[in-house]
């Protein structure tokens, strides 16, 4: 046992180590070695002993393990020489088996030996790398009292700079899932008939996407793959629920397919209609493929967030469609989900500066929404995943967009 306290004269550990079964990780060591060393240079310039990362995205890019949180907290700690994952001991060996590194279990029967177990690796008085982004204000209290750091950093804009450029390694995971979002495209396309309702779709859709991550990975963890399928009014926002409304004739649909694999978020979204689509329909929609086609040509090394998105909004701003954009044009991918994580200093807006480099990856998504009541009602959203390359980029989506292949029926 590694920490003790004595109970009424037993001594009962703080926390201990609990290692069983062989590592399973996505990456090789290397992988995650080369991902420590860029780590460790930023806390080296930045005059940091160790880095005490909390979120899901953040522990797991640097160390393969994606908790799972249920109201307990997890971490990481990396210092000049060690990396040690700190999780409760409900998961037992799983955080060990799923880590590159070390593994601290800690025990829950006082309150704070998360926080004991964390300063077993840190030491006291030490500059201490946070996540000012993740870690809450009560957190950030306790982690005062019991390492009693002598400064802190906040590390999280500058590891997330790190997250924006993806190894060859990422990038080969990033195509499989792309590859399998385009798998739950058409088992979705293939369900969609008058009557269907959205939950029915959807579920073929995620069906899908999971069984083929499983045929790809077959040593993973399957968790968190979704669809979100939506149809006529519920098509206005992009991240609607999916409801059991049944489908329509002329209705028009999202189509978006989310696998996850070992943390890493991918997407495939379309527009579609069932059966046919009417001329309103029809103008709105070549419009935002049209958008979709011309943001994807800008996509290259050199063009900054900014200058992508301006050069689009004057595009729609021509047609007079600038007023029905409902947020930015895209963003980066990695490890990140609906729930956990985001790259945002990668996204297409007006206030995002950065400049787009090779080895980064980056969605196209214009959307745009027609409020009910107008010809063409309805949201409007064409989604591929772009790799940045040397001198331009390398579109990973494979399903096919607008109205020559998606009026379905």
């Amino acid at each position: 046992m590694d920490g003790t306290s004595n109970v009424n004269g037993h001594a009962r550990p703080e926390f201990y180590r609990f290692h069983q079964g062989e590592k399973l990780l996505p990456f090789a060591d290397a992988e995650y070695e080369a991902r420590l060393a860029g780590l460790r240079a930023i806390m080296a310039e930045n005059g940091i002993d160790a880095c005490v990362l909390t979120s899901m995205h953040n522990v797991a890019y640097y160390s393969g393990f994606l908790y799972c949180a249920f109201g307990r907290p997890y971490a990481q700690v990396v210092t000049a020489t060690d990396t040690v994952t700190f999780s409760a001991g409900i998961d037992a060996a799983q955080p060990w088996r799923r880590c590159y590194g070390d593994n601290i279990t800690y025990t829950d029967w006082q309150r704070n030996n998360y926080w004991r177990a964390i300063l077993s690796v840190t030491g006291p008085n030490k500059v201490i790398g946070f996540e000012g982004d993740h870690l809450s204000i009560s957190q950030m209290a306790f982690l005062d009292e019991f390492l009693r750091p002598s400064a802190k950093t906040d590390i999280a804009p500058l590891i997330m700079t790190q997250r924006f450029h993806k190894s060859p390694a990422e990038l080969d995971l990033i195509r499989a899932g792309a590859a399998t979002a385009d798998v739950g495209g058409y088992a979705i396309r293939d369900a969609i008939k008058v009557g269907a309702r959205e939950i029915d779709v959807a579920m073929a859709g995620r069906d899908a996407m999971e069984l083929e991550i499983a045929r790809r990975f077959p040593d993973a963890e399957y968790r968190d793959t979704w669809v979100w399928f939506q149809s006529g009014i519920n098509t206005d926002g992009a991240h609607n629920p999916v409801t059991a409304r049944a489908l329509e004739r002329g209705d028009i649909l999202s189509l978006n397919t989310f696998p996850m694999i070992s943390g890493y978020y991918t997407a495939l979204e379309r527009t579609l209609f069932v059966e046919t689509v009417d001329e309103a329909s029809l103008k709105i929609w070549n419009a935002n493929v049209a958008a979709h086609e011309y943001g994807m040509s800008l996509l290259k090394p050199g063009a900054s967030c900014a200058a992508v998105t301006h050069k689009i909004n004057a595009f729609f701003a021509e047609h007079d469609l600038l007023q029905y954009r409902s947020f930015g044009y895209g963003h980066s991918f990695g490890v990140l989900s609906h729930y956990y994580g985001r790259e945002a200093g990668l996204e297409l807006r007006e206030d995002i500066d950065t400049v787009l480099e090779p080895g980064m990856v980056i969605s196209m998504e214009p959307m745009l929404t027609i409020p009910k009541g107008q010809p063409g009602a309805g949201g409007y959203r064409e989604h591929d995943i772009l790799i940045i390359t040397e001198d331009g980029n390398e579109n990973i989506t494979g399903f096919p967009y607008g109205p020559d292949h998606n009026v379905i029926g």
